[in-house]
């Protein structure tokens, strides 16, 4: 079993940044990464990164997101810079160990003036 703890969230501006954390309770972690879902719409991958540090963008972040990993500490990051309001939504952590793939609460991002 595996427990994921995100913090980090909260509500910016447009230009501005955020940082999330998440923590994973275990060992033997394989993939962890960032989805987001908005309302109305289907959750999508933000980034992910694998125990080696192979790391995988979606397109409307790369260059402004950045996604990274404390192996020591199960925990990865994922620094948004130049955040837009579209944005906006509930960020999810998962990490995949073996077969399965656990999620963390989601916390809320809002980009708006």
């Amino acid at each position: 079993q595996v427990q994921l703890v995100e913090s980090g969230g909260g509500l910016v501006q447009p230009g501005g940044s955020l940082r999330l954390s998440c923590a994973a309770s275990g060992s033997s972690i394989n993939t962890m990464g960032w989805y987001r879902q908005a309302p109305g719409k289907q959750r999508e991958l933000v980034a992910a990164i694998t125990s080696r540090g192979d790391i995988n963008y979606a397109e409307p972040v790369k260059g402004r997101f950045t996604i990274s990993r404390d192996n020591a500490k199960n925990t990865v990051y994922l620094q948004m810079n130049s955040l837009k309001p579209e944005d906006t939504a509930v960020y999810y952590c998962d990490a995949n160990k073996g077969l399965r793939t656990y999620w963390g609460q989601g916390t809320q991002v809002t980009v708006s003036s």
